[in-house]
Order: C-alpha cells, then sequence, then structure tokens
C-alpha cells in the first residue's frame, strides 16, 4: 500500500482518445496522485495530451509495455479500445501495480473469469469504469435492494444513443472485431446491465435475447431486447439501441414498497426519484456535487487499503450477462448461465 505521507500515487496513462485524457484531468485533480508518464500509439494523441496534461517528453512511450517497465509508476490507467483490456490489465498486474482500467473487463468470459482470479491472488486494486456505481442516484438504490432488505420484483430498463454513422462508415475502432469485442450492447448498453446487477445484488440465471446485427457476421448488434431471470423470480426486461439520434437511459426497480426511477439524458448527470407503494412520487436530497470521480475513489481505494466501488466481480458479471445476450441472440436459444458459464465459484454469479 502507498503511504499518502511519503509521495502521492503515481500513475501511467494507457490509452489517449478523449476517454483517456477525460481520465488524465480527472488525475490532475486529485492531491495525493500524480500523472506521470502516458503511452499511445498515436503519435499526434500522445504529444496533445502531455501538453495538455502536463507530462514531459521525456515521460511519453509509443509502447505501453515499455513504459511501465521504464517509468517508476505505483499505477497504472487503462483507457484503450476494448479489445486490449485483458492483456493490458495482466501486464500492469504483473509489475506489481494498481490498475484502473475503463470497461468492459475484457471482451471474452475466459478471459473475465481468469482477470478474476488473478485480481483473487493479489493484494493490488483493480478496478473498472462502470461510473455509475459513484452516482448517489444509483447508491440510493443500492442501499435500498443488494446492501438492504427489500427484494426486487420487476425491473425495466431502456438505453438509446447514435451510433449511426459508425454503422454506415465502419472506420471506427469500435467496428473492428479485435479492438471492439461486440457491438453496441458490449460498448454502451452494458452500462445499464451493470447498474441493474450492482444495486439489486440479485443473482442471474438466464438470459433470452432478440438481437439485430449490423453485419452477416453477427458481430456488431445495432439493438436488442433482453429478459434477464433473476434467482428470486425477478424479472428484468432491458432494450438497447444505438441507431436512434439522442441519448436517454432509464431504469425503473419495483419491490414491494414501491420503485426507484434512475433516468438519465444526453451525458449529463444521471438523477433518481422513489415511488412509494400508493403511487406517488418523492424526490429525495443526494448530493450529485459531492460525488467522487473515478480517479479519485481508485486513489482512496489505493491509499485506504479498501475494495474499490467498482470491481473486477462487478464487471465479470456484466461481462457473462452481456455475452449470453449474444449467443441467446445468435442462436434463438435462452441461455442458462449457471450451465454456460461454470468456473468452480457460483459465487461470481451470486
Amino acid at each position: 500500500m502507498v503511504d499518502p505521507s511519503e509521495s502521492p500515487l503515481r500513475v501511467g496513462l494507457v490509452g489517449l482518445g478523449s476517454l483517456g485524457v477525460r481520465l488524465g484531468r480527472q488525475f490532475e485533480t486529485v492531491p495525493n496522485a500524480e500523472l506521470v508518464a502516458l503511452a499511445d500509439i498515436n503519435e499526434p494523441n500522445l504529444a496533445d495530451a502531455g501538453r495538455e496534461l502536463d507530462v514531459p517528453q521525456s515521460a511519453q512511450y509509443a509502447d505501453y509495455e515499455t513504459m511501465l517497465d521504464e517509468a517508476t509508476l505505483d499505477a497504472a490507467a487503462i483507457a484503450t479500445p476494448n479489445g486490449l483490456h485483458y492483456e493490458q490489465i495482466l501486464a500492469a498486474l504483473d509489475r506489481d501495480l494498481h490498475v484502473l482500467c475503463e470497461k468492459p473487463l475484457a471482451t471474452a468470459v475466459d478471459d473475465a473469469a481468469e482477470l478474476y482470479q488473478r485480481e483473487q491472488e493479489t493484494d493490488r486494486v483493480v478496478m473498472l469504469g462502470y461510473q455509475r456505481h459513484l452516482n448517489p442516484a444509483f447508491i440510493m438504490a443500492r442501499e435500498r435492494w443488494a446492501t438492504g432488505n427489500n427484494d426486487p420484483t420487476s425491473i425495466t430498463a431502456e438505453i438509446t444513443h447514435d451510433w449511426r454513422s459508425y454503422y454506415e462508415t465502419m472506420d471506427d475502432w469500435r467496428m473492428d472485431p479485435e479492438l471492439s469485442g461486440g457491438g453496441h450492447l458490449l460498448n454502451v448498453g452494458s452500462h445499464v446491465l451493470d447498474a441493474i446487477l450492482w444495486v439489486t445484488g440479485l443473482t442471474p440465471t438466464s438470459v433470452d435475447a432478440t438481437v439485430e446485427f449490423h453485419d452477416d457476421d453477427q458481430y456488431f448488434d445495432t439493438q436488442s431486447s433482453i429478459t434477464i431471470e433473476f434467482a428470486n423470480g425477478a424479472l428484468a426486461t432491458v432494450s438497447d439501441t444505438g441507431i436512434v439520434a439522442c441519448t436517454r437511459e432509464h431504469i425503473h426497480i419495483w419491490d414491494d414498497d414501491g420503485a426507484v426511477y434512475l433516468e438519465g439524458r444526453e451525458w449529463d448527470e444521471r438523477t433518481g426519484y422513489t415511488i412509494d407503494a400508493e403511487g406517488t412520487k418523492h424526490d429525495p436530497y443526494l448530493d450529485y456535487h459531492g460525488r467522487r470521480t473515478k480517479a479519485e475513489a481508485f486513489t482512496e481505494s489505493v491509499l485506504e487499503g479498501t475494495e474499490p466501488p467498482i470491481s473486477v466481480r462487478d464487471a465479470f458479471r456484466t461481462l457473462v450477462v452481456t455475452m449470453a445476450a449474444y449467443e441467446s441472440g445468435r442462436t434463438g436459444d435462452r441461455i442458462e448461465l449457471a450451465d454456460r458459464y461454470a468456473f468452480g465459484d457460483d459465487a461470481l454469479l451470486g
């Protein structure tokens, strides 16, 4: 564990697209962390990020493994395309570094299971980038169900987003099978799947999905309708689409005492309110201004030696449900998760 009284957490950032630069800006605001090195294969991105994030050219690397070997680091932050996460997380752990990685954990369930096992064997902090875990409305919902006493009975969710230009041109990295790992559901819709699993704490048992694919190989989905069955008998219906003109997000979770509605539009902060058993809406006070960034939460977990708010187990469960939806969409079969994804540790799905 890093001693903050001796030096700040020294972070090397891999991947300097828009998401990586935003993550770098977050670390700039954390008193007990310092962004000391950058890596990206794109030289203009690397140079631009170095100027914006005030990282000298001597600490800029075209190869991330060279950065991991040569820079003096305590942690690696990873904001590269999905298909690179597995090998880059392992590379950082091989060097005994803490890791903050954007979602998803991996693009194959076997790889994600290996990362989960590796994380269990290390004392390093490994945190993923599902940011709704840091949102006060989602924390309120989790306190009602996953860490509370209520039992969800019905869940409906929808997320819409505009990926139309990607499908038209097919020239973005998201349309590269090796880099993307899937289409809209994996890249965007999985945020909603993750939120449902995290706030409810329910055990998913089966997934049944209808998926519309853009390509003949059935790799890049454009929209889907997913039904998830849980061990307690609850059902979740999730609609995901990437071919409409605006971003909207809705997650509605009911129990015997009422509901929590989680709502969002475009890139605004997601908000929430409750409905009581008689159908009356209530707006609880939620401190959005005091919420932590991913960089702040990660640094706090490392310095205090605590479990991060977005764990490898959380990301593993999300990937299992996501990939089961793809398989169901391709085969037309309902996927029983315990049969398909048995890794010798039932707690992974429970």
